[in-house]
């Protein structure tokens, strides 16, 4: 009982270990791994990440796969930087955030509308808005980059604004904060709001969330509406890390964030995840990304080690998944038998 329960419910503890053994694995191949600045960098490049993968394990936990998350908050960061940099109005912080997140949530709420009322697959509809957003926002909105000079005041500004800053170390950035508060707000929707229990009804056997009342198509269509505000919340955040606005990032990150969610212990099935095994696969993810390096491996097979992680990930689903199914077989053998 005591191993089950340090395991957690989603294999929190297993995840623990692994990061541990890795942690333990790079310090002994590279003394330069055990330094401030790795840890300062780690937390760093960690945070986008991990509000992108909040918003993909509220799909993931409803039954769904979103892979149109990048393009979303790229395309919301990017209008709402480029319309304050033409308009030479600085809204604030405040307002930089609710113009993307607006955006973004209206973006989400086309797919959810798509994936509910019609009941198409989500990986083909989440495809398909990936493709049409990059192209209106490169035909349309702007395929220039825009550098820190042209960024309003108040991003550039927050850009510069760290927690923790050691000389020759590095430094903990500001944004540190606002992503713990989301990370927090989540886990607090997902555990203790009829709307996040719906969400986990509707993953584990839709049939079943309608016969018992939950208003699947409502549900569904919000819960797009929030991945697509989180995703704009993202893109945010990455600008105010890289002051600066580029069109053509951020897409092509969709393997590391959905790797990172499914090591989490999120199952791909739908019905299961938690958001502290999100972060500690968001963590795991960025170690092996950011410090192959540091232990002698080319950054080249940094893509290779990723999908290495999820397609392990994936399989111990599947085998539990299979042992589950057969449990009740050999349950009924054994009685028939008795």
């Amino acid at each position: 009982m005591d191993l089950l329960r340090l395991r957690g419910p989603n294999n929190e503890g297993v995840l623990v270990a692994v990061i541990l053994v890795v942690v333990i694995a790079m310090s002994i191949a590279s003394p330069a791994f055990f330094t401030p600045g790795t840890f300062f960098g780690l937390v760093r490049s960690s945070l986008v990440p991990l509000i992108f993968a909040l918003g993909v394990l509220i799909v993931m936990i409803s039954g769904g796969i979103d892979v149109s998350f990048p393009a979303i908050a790229i395309f919301a960061a990017y209008t709402t930087v480029q319309w304050s940099t033409q308009a030479g109005f600085d809204p604030t912080l405040v307002g930089v955030f609710a113009v993307a997140i607006v955006i973004g949530a209206l973006w989400g709420l086309v797919n959810g509308i798509v994936i509910a009322r019609f009941r198409l697959p989500t990986l083909i509809v989440t495809l398909g808005t990936q493709g049409i957003i990059k192209g209106i926002l490169l035909t349309y909105i702007g395929s220039a980059y825009i550098s820190a000079a042209k960024l309003p005041a108040s991003v550039t500004d927050a850009g510069d604004t760290h927690l923790v800053d050691i000389p020759g170390a590095g430094y903990l950035h500001g944004m540190l904060i606002p992503v713990v508060v989301v990370a927090i707000l989540v886990w607090w929707m997902l555990k203790y709001t009829t709307f996040g229990r719906s969400i986990f009804a509707i993953g584990g056997d839709i049939e079943a969330a309608r016969r018992v009342g939950i208003k699947v198509v409502r549900t569904q269509v919000l819960l797009y509406v929030l991945v697509g505000a989180l995703a704009a919340f993202g893109g945010m955040i990455s600008v105010i890390l890289g002051k600066n606005a580029n069109p053509q990032s951020l897409v092509g990150t969709e393997l590391d964030i959905i790797a990172a969610v499914v090591l989490g212990g999120a199952s791909i099935f739908g019905g299961r995840g938690s958001v502290l095994g999100t972060v500690l696969g968001v963590l795991l993810v960025q170690l092996i990304n950011n410090n192959l390096v540091l232990i002698g491996v080319p950054s080249t097979w940094q893509r290779a080690a990723v999908g290495v992680l999820l397609i392990v990930g994936v399989s111990i689903q599947a085998i539990a998944a299979m042992r589950t199914r057969r449990r009740p077989v050999l349950l009924e053998e054994e009685v028939s038998r008795a």
